[in-house]
């Protein structure tokens, strides 16, 4: 990884040097868009619509119009921004981790210490696991002023930039007015079906279907040109239901259809747990379609 941006988390008198890495990154398969009559490349070009030129990104600045007058904004003018010129992460406030709401979760960031000891950087991890805390931090970061959340995540902080208030829509949807009737049969059966699917969460068990099947067909054609047959390459798909009239019908139905496949599953287990070693070892660990394959 390498780093994005270098600066020091504050606190009161208290200042922790630290290197900002991104958390996160794509795993998407890269498409290029393609003229669909001759294959050909896309492109695009940033021409200059007084001149004609098409212009380098270099020789780009940036401009406000606010309908009768436009202001250009040179990267110096940018740079000359005071909260730009800050290389501090400013803690605002610790809040309880509670209270912070995911909705508000935008970009994730690793924080690595950047001086001779980590102490200070310890020791700060340490205080907001004690306390049960989030700190609520203010930066800069590539021309934007940045609300985040610094947390602890192993044994690393890690900074989570936060959407600001107005960024977030309000849910009003007037059909959630209106009055519905649950009885104690829908809620039970409801509470039933979570449970047939009750289960702990491990993020390593699922895989991205779509870039996988994407990937699939990607080899397919490589191998065999435009005339692949789909069906071949990703077996016969069964339409998806209608909507559900009947909900009682539907609830009863998911959940001895889970608790169907959770005995058959089970009853697999015990049948590799009283195999030989070595038919174990032929046997394929059973997982479901919409987890990573052995």
């Amino acid at each position: 990884m390498r780093s994005i941006w270098k600066g020091a988390l504050t606190f009161g008198l208290v200042n922790v040097p630290v290197k900002v890495y991104a958390a996160t990154e794509d795993h998407d398969v890269s498409l290029h868009q393609v003229h669909n009559a001759d294959g050909g490349r896309i492109r695009y070009q940033r021409r200059c619509e007084v001149c004609g030129e098409i212009v380098a990104y270099s020789d780009i600045d940036r401009a406000y119009d606010d309908g009768d007058r436009t202001v250009v904004l040179t990267d110096e003018d940018l740079k000359s921004l005071p909260s730009e010129r800050s290389r501090e992460i400013d803690v605002v406030e610790f809040v309880p981790s509670e209270q912070v709401d995911p909705i508000t979760y935008d970009k994730s960031y690793f924080l690595e210490p950047d001086s001779a000891s980590p102490k200070a950087y310890v020791l700060l991890r340490r205080t907001l696991e004690q306390t049960d805390r989030t700190a609520i931090v203010r930066f800069s970061l590539r021309q934007k002023t940045r609300l985040a959340a610094l947390r602890v995540r192993g044994d690393v902080l890690m900074l989570q930039t936060l959407l600001w208030a107005d960024e977030v829509r309000a849910a009003e949807f007037p059909s959630l007015n209106e009055s519905v009737r649950i009885s104690a049969k829908e809620l039970e059966l409801s509470a039933s079906l979570v449970e047939s699917f009750s289960n702990d969460f491990d993020p390593d068990e699922f895989v991205d279907e779509y870039q996988k099947e994407l990937k699939t067909l990607i080899a397919a054609k490589l191998e065999k040109g435009d005339a692949i047959d789909t069906d071949a390459t990703f077996g016969e798909q069964e339409e998806e239901g209608g909507e559900v009239i009947d909900l009682m019908a539907a609830l009863r139905a998911s959940v001895e259809r889970s608790r169907a496949s959770r005995d058959k599953g089970d009853a697999g287990k015990d049948a590799e747990d009283d195999a030989e070693p070595e038919e174990k070892a032929e046997k394929p660990k059973r997982k479901r379609s919409t987890k990573k394959a052995s």
